[in-house]
């Protein structure tokens, strides 16, 4: 009989961070969305200080999502069916490909944004081989019982770039724009070499090797969560509400028209989310979720969707910041309960497709938000388009209540555990894939 993974003593944070291999694992996503969270506040400014224009920032947003959900079925399988941490290098080596492609374009003073977006999707491109691999990584580096920590720790490695990656951007871009670029591949290349490294405690589930790939196979993920109302649930909760609060997008706007900031400021600005993000992930790796899940899911989504309404109404740059960190931190709350649910309730052969599809919604919430923001910016006007997608965000909240009480009544991860089969288990062994 399989013994539950919340049936043994749950570590602490410091026991958790005493493994070799979830210090290697944190540590390399560390560096890799340092890398990601810099380029990201680089481009967008670059972009915009070129056009001045609000409707390049969505179509910078469209550029970056539009090949997650192309390549969703053949990166799903891929993570199921090869060896995670190989998919996940290669995807690496690509993504610090583009960073010195930018590095090199910045170099000549463009005038020409065109090649930014031909690069930005490119990026995409690595991006979606590369999520749903490594986001398959923490249940098979997790300690026993250890599964909720790790999951809140690696989101709180995203935070952590998204502090200090913005924070730097202002900085290094006043320098000159390809600075950040070259930081930006320094931290990818770093993380990449560090990746390499890790070892897993538990092997995925290996593919059945009579079942040949198929479109049946293929679309699994998506029929595994269509059939799953918890996790369908907390993926649209997610997906509607950022898909209307993508403010964060407009904020090289927000800092020139609403707050009258320069360079640095609006680094500043872009690290505040990070601040609330990470203040948060620390408390939830100390203290995580115990009771309440649901709930605290659907109030923690209306609180961002109330700080978005707050940083479209301001001109004041103190109180934008502070609605930023709100907003971040609630964020970071709906980021650890779907984080924690799909490792949950997923079988561990179908996990590299659903989290392919979640990604997809998640690139959604973030990159398609961004090109949402930035067309009603353009042509409704920027007080519209933030305070209206705050508003937006929580009817979301009230119709994701009605919508999916299953998800509503969650009292706690305990209820969510699926018991493996016997034969499905996930095989402990030392050595690395």
């Amino acid at each position: 009989m399989n013994q539950s993974r919340f049936a043994t003593t749950v570590p602490t944070g410091r026991e958790v961070l005493a493994d070799r291999d979830v210090r290697i694992l944190l540590g390399s996503h560390t560096l890799i969305s340092l890398g990601i969270a810099l380029q990201a506040a680089v481009l967008g400014k670059q972009i915009y200080d070129i056009t001045g224009r609000s409707i390049d920032l969505a179509w910078l947003g469209l550029a970056e999502f539009a090949p997650a959900p192309l390549l969703v079925l053949l990166t799903g399988a891929l993570a199921d069916r090869f060896n995670r941490k190989k998919i996940a290098a290669l995807a690496l080596g690509g993504e610090l490909l583009c960073a010195l492609a930018l590095m090199l374009y910045s170099l000549g003073s463009p005038t020409a944004v065109w090649p930014f977006f031909v690069i930005a999707i490119s990026f995409g491109v690595f991006r979606a081989f590369n999520n749903p691999a490594i986001r398959a990584m923490p249940p098979m580096v997790a300690p026993d019982g250890a599964l909720p920590r790790v999951v809140a720790l690696f989101s709180a490695t995203w935070t952590a770039a998204i502090i200090v990656g913005p924070a730097l951007s202002g900085w290094l871009y006043s320098i000159d724009p390809w600075v950040p670029y070259a930081v930006v591949s320094a931290a990818i290349f770093l993380g990449l070499v560090w990746l390499l490294t890790l070892q897993f405690r538990r092997e995925p589930i290996a593919p059945d090797p009579d079942e040949k790939p198929s479109w049946r196979s293929a679309v699994e993920g998506l029929r595994f969560i269509r059939h799953t109302p918890i996790v369908l649930g907390a993926i649209t909760l997610d997906l509607f509400a950022v898909l209307f609060g993508g403010a964060v997008a407009l904020l090289p706007v927000i800092a020139e028209q609403r707050l009258h900031v320069g360079d640095v400021a609006y680094g500043w600005l872009r690290a505040a989310g990070g601040i609330g993000a990470a203040s948060m992930a620390l408390f939830l790796s100390i203290r995580p979720l115990r009771r309440h899940v649901g709930t605290a899911l659907f109030v923690a989504v209306g609180v961002f969707g109330a700080a978005t309404v707050v940083l479209g109404v301001t001109h004041n740059y103190a109180l934008a910041f502070v609605a930023l960190i709100v907003l971040a931190g609630a964020d970071m709350v709906s980021v650890f309960v779907r984080g924690s649910v799909v490792p949950l309730v997923t079988p561990d052969e179908k996990r590299g497709r659903v989290l392919a599809v979640e990604n997809v919604f998640i690139g959604a919430s973030n990159e398609l938000g961004a090109f949402e923001s930035g067309m009603a910016a353009q042509y409704l006007g920027l007080p519209f388009a933030v305070i209206g997608g705050g508003l937006a965000t929580i009817l979301v909240v009230g119709v994701c209540a009605v919508a999916f009480p299953a998800l509503r009544a969650v009292d706690s991860f305990e209820d969510l555990e699926r018991p493996e089969e016997p034969d499905r288990t996930m095989r402990a062994r030392p050595a690395d894939l």
